[in-house]
Formats: structure tokens, sequence, C-alpha cells
């Protein structure tokens, strides 16, 4: 099969959503780009529409409970700050990058989830030193690439401020202009988290948000820019796509309160949690139940729980059995799965109240207290994301009614010259030259 392009470079812009579209079509770079593209308004991200699944679901063309990676973070006791699926190995799926790299081809990765340890060559994971006896720079060394990072690091690292944003982003676009210039992989895949952040600090919609979108139009500018000076645009095809949507939310559910007062999860003096019979992780918008011993009959006393908790509260859309959450393309080893209402979202401390109301005060000073965030459904009203492509091998102007996150893969595949088998989205065949 041949191969459609020289350079392909996939960038994702965190919780870039379709209701930006119509705003991001008035900033210049965004605009120029937009003309003649091929472009989808209305993707659907996959559940949970959490960034990590969602990004593994771009490289596999897999739902989360194939790739499974079904969650930002691992289910892990006693702790505000669990470790996140950050590595290759968590995938148990095939990547479009992998098969690339086996075909001989170099791939660069940004801060792209889900990379850590993996065989890009030129790869500066996303990864957090997650423990206090950890530094920062070590951690990202020892689970990248250390020279490409070494090299980075001494040129730009001074722009950084930890992960604030928008330092981080713009250290990121940094590195991947230099990137781009001096080893013009075959592939190069970037993720920007700068809007993302601010919208859970300050929510979705204010100046704040247009701030971050036009900090993005200029990092596209920069972007193409580059291409045009490096001789790469002609060869190249250009990928810019969102994760998922967010939603502004007033109100956090903490149902492990609940489950810890009804008897089903044991702490001790000290309030740490010893055992359970059943437990809730949290997905943000959505939220796992675990049972233990998967018993049917705790699982029969916790749905009338859940239950009986919503017919008072009324801030839970849904309840999905095991098998519903796997029809979903979620984690079907969860007893259930919780769809929050508009303006709720989850959180697992089993010690605050069951539900509370968000205060100004608490962002920023307890912990994942946001003013707006996802993980909800992904046919949840005004919440789907957009997809943008344009260069060599695809067409102008093609329009794509709707599509989803599994799509990509596959696509990036064909444009590439290979086939991606066992997928569960599709080739978008109708904007391939």
């Amino acid at each position: 099969m041949n191969r459609k392009t020289k350079h392909l470079i996939i960038v994702s812009f965190d919780g870039l959503s379709s209701l930006d579209f119509d705003y991001i079509n008035t900033l210049d770079n965004f605009k120029e780009f937009i003309k003649d593209s091929s472009y989808c308004k209305n993707v659907y991200s996959v559940y949970p529409s959490l960034t990590y699944p969602a990004h593994t679901s771009i490289v596999t063309g897999k739902y989360p409970n194939n790739h499974r990676v079904v969650n930002n973070t691992y289910f892990e006791l006693n702790t505000d700050s669990p470790d996140w699926y950050w590595k290759r190995s968590d995938i148990k799926a095939q990547t479009f990058y992998d098969i690339a790299i086996e075909k001989g081809m170099k791939v660069a990765a940004l801060l792209w989830p889900v990379t850590a340890k993996s065989k890009i060559q030129y790869n500066m994971p996303e990864i957090f030193a997650n423990r206090k006896w950890q530094n920062q720079i070590i951690v990202s060394l020892l689970n990248g690439s250390p020279l490409y990072q070494i090299q980075m690091n001494y040129k730009y690292g001074y722009i950084r401020k930890g992960r604030a944003q928008p330092e981080l982003d713009n250290f990121t676009s940094k590195s991947l202009i230099d990137t781009l210039k001096n080893k013009k992989a075959d592939i190069t895949m970037v993720h920007f988290t700068d809007l993302d952040s601010i919208r859970h600090e300050f929510g979705f919609e204010g100046k704040e948000a247009k701030e971050a979108l036009d900090r993005h139009d200029q990092r596209l500018g920069q972007i193409i820019n580059t291409l045009k000076e490096s001789n790469m645009y002609e060869e190249s095809t250009l990928i810019l796509l969102g994760d998922h949507s967010s939603l502004n939310e007033n109100k956090v559910i903490y149902l492990n309160r609940l489950l810890k007062e009804k008897g089903y999860i044991e702490v001790n003096k000290e309030g740490s949690i010893v055992t359970y019979l059943a437990i809730v992780k949290n997905c943000d918008g959505s939220a796992y139940v675990y049972t233990k011993n998967d018993d049917e009959k705790i699982k029969e006393e916790i749905f009338e729980l859940l239950n009986e908790f919503n017919m008072k509260h009324n801030c839970i859309d849904n309840i999905f059995t095991s098998n519903q959450a796997k029809e979903l393309g979620a984690d079907e080893k969860c007893a259930f799965m919780l769809e929050a209402k508009k303006g709720y979202y989850f959180l697992d401390d089993h010690k605050r109240k069951v539900i509370e109301d968000i205060k100004e005060e608490d962002i920023g000073n307890i912990a994942h207290i946001t003013l707006s965030t996802h993980g909800y459904s992904p046919f949840k009203e005004d919440y789907t994301t957009v997809f943008m492509a344009k260069g060599c091998g695809i067409k102008k102007g093609i329009v794509i009614d709707e599509m989803s996150l599994i799509d990509y893969a596959g696509t990036f595949a064909r444009i590439l010259g290979f086939e991606m088998n066992d997928i569960d989205g599709r080739v978008l065949d109708e904007i391939i030259e």
C-alpha cells in the first residue's frame, strides 16, 4: 500500500470542544488551516471521556475495555494522588506507532499520554514525580529518551514552571519546533494541555478559556511556519484533534462516604481504609463501583442503595450494569458504572460529606476540586470534540457529520501506508486521497 505522506504530525489540544469550533475559526492560524481542510465538528470521545483512555484509543483504534487503559489513574487505596497509566506496558493492544517503528519509521512524542518506556525514538513522556523522594527530571529521563530530553531541557527548561500553564505548553511548543526542524521524524505526536488545565481552574467559558485558545492559535502558527521554513510543509500531513470536551460543575459526590456509613467500607482509627465489600473509583463525570468478591447479593444491595440515594438527591443520570458498561466500551470488571448529571462529578474521599457544594476558596486548596471537568458519557449533550486534517494524502473540504476517537488509528495507519487489524473503529476513507 502506498504511503501518502513523508511526515505525519498529530497535534492534540486537550479539552478542545465542538463548542470551540466557531471561535477558533475566527483566529488567524486555525481559520487558515480549516479552510480547505477535511474536518468533523462532532467527534465522540470514549467512555470514560478522560485524557488517558482517550489518547490510548486514538493510537490503538480500540475502546478502553479492549486496550485496558480504563481510567486516568490506577485504583489505589488511601492516597489523594494515585499513579497514572503512564507506561506503554499499560496498553494491552497494538498501537499504530509501534507498527510504524517496526517498519523502520522514526517517531517523536512530546508529553503524549501512556508512552513511558515505549520504543518511541524521541520520547518526552507525560509522567510526573508522584512520590516525595522522586525528582521530576530523573523520572522523565528514566521513562523516555534520555539524550533527547536532556537536549530539550538544556535549551528550553528555563521556560517551564513545573506543571503550571501556560509555561508548560510554551516549553512543549519550543521543544516541538526544535524537534520538527532537527529530527524530521516520520511521525510526530504532541499533547498540549493548556486549555484543559485552564478550564478545570476557571470553568468552561470566559476570557481565560479564550486566551488559552488564542495561545493555541499562536502555537499552531509556529508549527506551520516551521514546516514551511524547513521545506517540510508540502511533504507533511497535519492533524489537529481534541480528546474530549468538558462541562461546568458545582457539586461533588463522595459516594465512598455513603458506603462507609452503610458498612461496605471499613476504616481504622486513623481513617484509612482497611478493607471493603464495595468501593467507588471516580472517573470525574462518571465512576466505577467495584465489589470485593463479585458477590451477587452485595451487588443487589448496592444497586438498591444507589437507587435510593439517587431518588433523594437526583444527581445520577444512569446506573449501568457491568454488561452495559462493557457495551459502552468501559471497564466490564466493574459492578456498576455511574453517570453523573450535569453540574455534578465524583471523587473518592470517604471522609467528606456525601454531596458538597464547590466553593471558590476550594479551588486549588482541596484535592481535585475544579469548576469544569470531563469523564462523562461521550453522548452527553454539547459534549463532542473536533478533528481537522490537511496536507499530503488528505482530500480538501470533506466534512464528516460525526465520528469517534476510535476512527483515528486506522486512518493514521492508512496514511502511513499500512493497515491495522482488529480495531474497533473504521478508516476515514472519505478524506484520504
